[in-house]
């Protein structure tokens, strides 16, 4: 990735998802890559699961609706991870799987893991290749589409609740407000109707489920845009990164318990959860630099300047309103990057 970034002639251009990304367990512990191949899906294999500790819901608002027995799929992933360990810490009771465990296409796999007496089942699993996928639309639409259909179908037969995960790129970018929950889906690339298929499964199914878009995740750990430039701003002099494509960050810590608290307090339906506050790529960029290193200077290019297979759209800023609504205010992304970053605000 740092190849595509340099002091001169070339831009910084995110190929982040918009949902959890898949990476190689070489790349960094406890994740894993999805290939654009056909072929087996490969990765590290972990599974657990933890116990409530005694009087460990107490303090929880008499709101909140109990949760337990919760299957978490594709764990060894950036927001799976965050998942298994807030479960952890609340003393839910909860199953992890990986992929190698739980291939979501093995359709007879997907039904031994999702039975009768799981709560829920939160997917974290996905073809999040957004570049390669229009080269490979087919194994997307598998995977992030149709798999995820048959999901919904078994949730709904056994009688356990679906919390999904999709994206700001089901829409197309040409708005100029914030979009709305029940906006009209429209991709523009391969990647986002993939997930937009999902979607329209899920609600098709008639499985209770809450469906949250986000967009622009980050954590601690994994590979992700903001531990990129992290990285970068550390070595270079400058940087150069796109600055006409604008939406809201996210960190997958603070995105597993919102989507927790969503689901506990009884949300339903299609909510859309990020960091508070809305910024370019450029300006996140800039942040990271000004933490980690002042002096190295980060310029603002567009996105003709460094053109990518799949085309991104140009403003996809969701409406956290309703979240908000049940929530309270959602932190500032700039907050949440100096958290992840080690560097509070001074």
């Amino acid at each position: 990735m740092a190849s595509a970034c340099s002091a001169s002639v070339r831009c910084f251009h995110t190929n982040a998802p918009t949902s959890i990304r898949l990476r190689a367990s070489s790349e960094s512990p406890g994740t894993t890559r999805q290939s654009a191949s056909t072929g087996p899906l490969l990765h590290r294999s972990f599974r657990g699961r933890t116990r409530p500790t005694p009087g460990s819901r107490t303090s929880r608002p008499k709101s909140y609706r109990a949760m337990s027995d919760i299957l978490v799929i594709g764990a060894d992933g950036m927001l799976g991870r965050c998942w298994s360990e807030l479960l952890e810490s609340r003393g839910i009771d909860h199953r992890a799987t990986m992929l190698e465990e739980l291939d979501i296409r093995d359709r007879d796999a997907l039904n031994r893991f999702v039975t009768p007496g799981t709560s829920w089942v939160v997917n974290c699993a996905a073809y999040t290749l957004v570049d390669a996928a229009e080269e490979h639309e087919a194994l997307a639409n598998e995977v992030n589409g149709h798999a995820v259909g048959a999901m919904a179908e078994q949730c709904k037969h056994v009688g356990a609740k679906l919390l999904h995960y999709s994206t700001d790129y089901v829409f197309d970018g040409t708005a100029r407000v914030p979009y709305p929950t029940d906006h009209p889906r429209n991709p523009v690339n391969a990647y986002g109707r993939s997930k937009a298929i999902a979607e329209e499964l899920i609600e098709r199914s008639g499985v209770e489920h809450l469906l949250v878009r986000s967009s622009w995740l980050y954590a601690p750990w994994a590979k992700n845009f903001v531990l990129t430039i992290r990285e970068l701003a550390k070595s270079r002099s400058s940087l150069r990164v796109v600055d006409d494509q604008r939406g809201r960050p996210t960190d997958s810590r603070r995105l597993a318990e919102v989507s927790l608290d969503l689901a506990q307090q009884g949300s339903r339906g299609v909510f859309h959860v990020t960091d508070g506050g809305e910024c370019s790529w450029f300006e996140l960029a800039a942040l990271i630099a000004h933490i980690v290193n002042p002096d190295c200077r980060v310029e603002p290019c567009t996105s003709e300047e460094f053109p990518r297979p799949a085309p991104r759209p140009a403003y996809s800023v969701l409406d956290i309103s309703a979240t908000e609504r049940v929530v309270g205010p959602l932190v500032p992304w700039e907050a949440r990057v100096r958290d992840v970053l080690g560097r509070p605000e001074p």
